[in-house]
């Protein structure tokens, strides 16, 4: 027994009578007319039949060609550690995992995985072509840890530390490799950049990324003088944003982006101490470990190796 699509306007053989009125003469418009068709329609069943003959112009079943995937209990708790213990999205667990990326994202839908986001403009976007062309530097302010989780992972204001002061994170991204050069410092002065400068360039350089020039922002300790003596010194080019321009040092601010809410952020740390292991952690996994979606999937380490082999 032949199905029929519920809003079919007609039968296998109504479609037949309408392609053989317009091989007899009669116009197109008017034998879609005279059908209750569209003209779009008729040159679809026309195409049907001139390749499958009769049998083209039966319904075909709408279910889809290609099923989804389902996953086995053991992928979704994969995918579920992934998305809670790192934080990753659906395009990097796709990738680490060998699974269709809309795949993944059905599945943290469906598990209740979701965080809601307000979407980034696009940004305009570029990449220097050897490792040490260009290393983007900047820093990161975080409360210092005295009694145990502040309230950023507590909720709780009122038990808030008063007083407790800073701990600034010093970073330092290769723009070509991404390869990360990390301190976690007392402050952000002059003195205490310009040292971080000397010793990230010390390390970059054992790796084989002799640094070139470096972007920073407008803040005071980049336009220190001893900040200027230290670039001086070590060779190397010192530009800055312009201001209120954020965007233009991105791939660091994307790198802050990711060890909040990777590392820093993703379980409550007691301590200052634990907090320091927990970023050195990090660091090494996101240089050697982490499959970065900004270099195709590869690790920064791997990244570097690849560019030495082209250069």
């Amino acid at each position: 027994m032949q199905h029929y699509h519920p809003h079919a306007r007609l039968t296998t053989h109504g479609r037949a009578r309408l392609l053989h009125a317009v091989a007899s003469g009669t116009p197109v418009a008017d034998a879609c007319a005279d059908a209750g068709v569209s003209r779009t329609t008729y040159y679809h069943w026309r195409q049907r039949f001139a390749s499958e003959g009769l049998p083209g112009l039966a319904d075909r079943s709408s279910r889809p060609r290609c099923p989804r995937m389902a996953l086995t209990p053991a992928q979704e708790q994969a995918i579920t550690v992934h998305r809670i213990k790192r934080g990753w999205g659906p395009d990097r667990i796709a990738l680490v995992l060998r699974l269709p990326r809309a795949t993944v994202h059905r599945a943290i839908v469906r598990l209740g995985l979701r965080r809601t986001r307000v979407p980034a403009p696009p940004a305009a976007r570029y990449e220097r072509a050897g490792p040490g062309d260009l290393v983007h530097i900047d820093t990161k302010k975080l409360g210092r840890i005295i009694g145990g989780p502040g309230h950023r992972v507590t909720g709780d204001r009122r038990s808030r530390s008063r007083g407790a002061g800073w701990t600034v994170i010093h970073a330092a991204i290769d723009d070509a490799t991404r390869v990360a050069y990390v301190e976690l410092l007392p402050d952000e002065c002059g003195e205490t950049a310009s040292g971080f400068l000397r010793r990230m360039d010390a390390h970059f350089r054992r790796l084989g990324i002799p640094v070139q020039r470096v972007l920073t922002d407008n803040g005071s300790q980049y336009v220190s003088g001893v900040w200027k003596a230290a670039c001086a010194d070590l060779g190397v080019g010192a530009r800055r944003t312009r201001p209120y321009r954020p965007q233009t040092n991105g791939k660091v601010e994307r790198w802050f982006q990711s060890v909040m809410r990777e590392c820093l952020y993703l379980h409550p740390l007691a301590s200052e101490d634990e907090r320091q292991r927990a970023l050195d952690t990090f660091v090494e996994y996101y240089n050697h470990d982490r499959p970065h979606l900004g270099i195709k999937g590869l690790t920064p380490i791997s990244r570097l190796a690849s560019l030495s082999t082209t250069l």
